[in-house]
C-alpha cells in the first residue's frame, strides 16, 4: 500500500511539474508571437515611410524637370 501511495505522489509531482512547464512554454510562445507581430508592424510602418519619401522625391523631380504637364514620367 505504501508503495502505491509513493507512486501516486511521484506521478502527481510529475504532473504538476509538467503543467507548470507547459504554462511557461505557452507564455514564452505568446511573448515571441507578440514581439514578432510588433516587429512586423514596425517594419510595415518603415516601408510605408520609405514609399512616401520615394513618392515625394519623384514628385519633386517631375516638378523640377521643366517638362510640360502633358509628358508623363514613368
Amino acid at each position: 500500500m505504501e508503495e502505491l501511495e509513493a507512486t501516486i505522489r511521484g506521478l502527481t509531482e510529475e504532473l504538476v511539474d509538467a503543467n507548470q512547464r507547459i504554462r511557461e512554454l505557452e507564455q514564452a510562445q505568446e511573448t515571441a508571437d507578440a514581439d514578432s507581430k510588433s516587429e512586423s508592424e514596425s517594419e510595415s510602418a518603415q516601408d510605408e515611410e520609405a514609399k512616401s519619401d520615394e513618392s515625394k522625391d519623384d514628385t519633386e523631380e517631375e516638378e523640377s524637370s521643366g517638362l510640360g504637364d502633358d509628358i508623363i514620367v514613368a
